[in-house]
């Protein structure tokens, strides 16, 4: 069954990093864009970043950019987000989508598939 899982999530202080992996099963992650949105408690799903299927784009929201770093390897099948200078404000779940049509989009109903999101905790 075609499925992405998350991992990399945890606790960490204000300042630190985390890596997140977003790995696909049961398909290829060839020819779909990769993005990645986040939920804090009582707010909606917003975007994070994104990937096209190539690679070559890449995008970022206002409030991580210059912190967070999208990256693909398609030979493992996997989407990364590098995390740094984390601050409170990003605690909160983070998902991985995968849209079927190589481009990234900003609505969150054009992503075809999710992952079942990992715990990002920013606390001193």
């Amino acid at each position: 069954q075609a499925h992405l899982v998350e991992s990399g999530g945890g606790l960490v202080q204000p300042g630190g990093s985390l890596r997140l992996s977003c790995a696909a099963s049961g398909f290829t992650l060839d020819y779909y864009a990769i993005g990645w949105f986040r939920q804090a408690p009582g707010q909606e799903r917003e975007g994070v970043s994104c990937i096209n299927f190539h690679g070559g784009t890449t995008i970022y929201a206002d409030s991580v950019k210059g912190r967070f770093t999208i990256s693909r390897d398609n030979a493992q099948n996997t989407v990364y987000l590098q995390m740094d200078s984390l601050k409170p404000e990003d605690t909160a779940i983070y998902y991985c989508a995968a849209r079927d049509g190589y481009y990234c989009s900003g609505l969150l109903y054009e992503y075809d598939r999710w992952g079942q999101g990992t715990q990002v905790t920013v606390s001193s």
